[in-house]
């Protein structure tokens, strides 16, 4: 698009003041900014306006879980189907690594900040060392892709590579950015980080699948045979990697897919709820949730919702193949987002001054054919890392790594 193109468009959507510095810029800076224009992607503003009952639920029921019980009574028999997979290559792993340690007063990746108190000890090492307990084991390299951000993957990078991977073999290590996403004020207008610069943002952890094959490594992953792709977060740093027990039991349920779940720790608790929703697998936020929902029990007295996502998911590639077209649900998600103001100014805002457009992880689930529920031990496979203290915390997870016989 020339410049009159790219000012009549704006004109018509509203977002002229994309263009206010344009005379000041560099012939290089004039030619960047409309390469940025060009690659927004307008209709997900559309979303502020949406109607309510547009994003109304279907019909939301219980699901039930293989419980821990259960998974002990059969342990033997799906760890060997589990680890027979991972030595045949059918297993890879995916790290969703987009994010900052914003929370945690950090502002690298959040896999780089270091939980140690006697001794160094960073996130991304406890994901590694996780994952390398399966690795020995099974005498057989994981395949390990790790999606960034287009602002922490040169961080990322860096880092996993002067620490030689912790230990992992490199070779078997790919790297991909995520897709961004404009960020606007709460009038819906995009905001400007310079005065050729649009602000954009990761498109949140849902939309992976795209970008990993776009980069090729999808095809990657496949020539090691890979059918399986564990995907998980990176903040849960005592989380089962490639955890063959939970790859069995998936496998042998003839699911496409399998997520692994906690019981709630009281019925308040803030955290995804896996149900069905129309009859197939779907999450509910916890903010989604009625009182009615919350509180209702079973027959035996359990909260009849009552297994929480701990985002440690288990997919089978050509089932991702099938949905890849299909669209996500666009998040609006309130946050603070630096900006240049009226007069130019670079400002980082202390509340929240607008919105960023977020697709979520827990929605794939819902394009899935069907999904194993799979209870695990809460101390020991869910430390969250999201706050410096109080719930889901450093705090709370130096506790649970000390009850683990983790030392830190």
């Amino acid at each position: 698009m020339n410049l009159t193109e790219v000012k009549k468009m704006l004109e018509e959507k509203g977002q002229s003041h994309l263009l206010k510095y344009y005379d000041e810029l560099s012939d290089g800076g004039k030619e960047n900014l409309i390469k940025q224009i060009e690659a927004i992607d307008f209709s997900v503003i559309c979303e502020i306006e949406k109607d309510e009952h547009e994003k109304e639920r279907g019909i939301i029921k219980p699901l039930g879980a293989l419980t821990i019980q259960q998974i002990e009574e059969n342990r033997k028999e799906y760890e060997s189907i589990g680890m027979e997979a991972i030595k045949e290559g059918k297993v890879g792993a995916l790290l969703l690594a987009g994010g900052q340690g914003t929370r945690l007063g950090y502002d690298k990746p959040k896999g780089m900040f270091n939980i140690g108190e006697t001794k160094e000890l960073y996130i991304f090492e406890c994901i590694i060392n996780n994952l390398m307990q399966v690795v020995n084991k099974a005498g057989a390299w994981i395949p390990l892709a790790i999606m960034t951000s287009d602002i922490n993957y040169e961080d990322t990078v860096n880092f996993l590579s002067e620490h030689n991977y912790f230990g992992y073999n490199g070779e078997y290590v790919y790297f991909f950015i995520q897709d961004m996403s404009v960020t606007t004020d709460f009038n819906g207008k995009i905001h400007l980080t310079e005065k050729g610069k649009v602000s954009f943002s990761p498109n949140g952890n849902g939309g992976w699948y795209t970008p990993f094959v776009n980069a090729g490594i999808r095809d990657e992953f496949v020539k090691h045979g890979v059918e399986w792709i564990n995907v998980f977060a990176v903040d849960n740093v005592l989380q089962k990697i490639a955890d063959p027990c939970f790859v069995g039991a998936t496998v042998k349920s003839g699911c496409v897919s399998g997520a692994k779940v906690v019981s709630k720790a009281f019925p308040e608790e803030k955290i995804g709820l896996l149900c069905t929703e129309d009859g197939k697998p779907s999450i509910v936020e916890y903010y989604e949730m009625t009182d009615e929902m919350m509180y209702q029990k079973d027959e035996n007295g359990k909260p009849l919702f009552n297994y929480g996502v701990i985002l440690n998911y288990l997919f089978r590639i050509d089932e991702l193949d099938r949905i890849i077209d299909n669209p996500l649900p666009i998040h609006v998600v309130e946050k603070k987002v630096p900006y240049i103001d009226e007069n130019g100014n670079y400002t980082k805002p202390e509340k929240p001054n607008g919105y960023k457009y977020e697709k979520l992880v827990l929605d794939l689930i819902h394009l899935m054919r069907d999904c194993l529920s799979y209870e695990v031990v809460r101390d020991k496979e869910f430390a969250p890392i999201k706050n410096l203290t109080g719930v889901d915390s450093l705090e709370s997870a130096r506790k649970l790594l000390e009850k683990n016989g983790i030392e830190y």
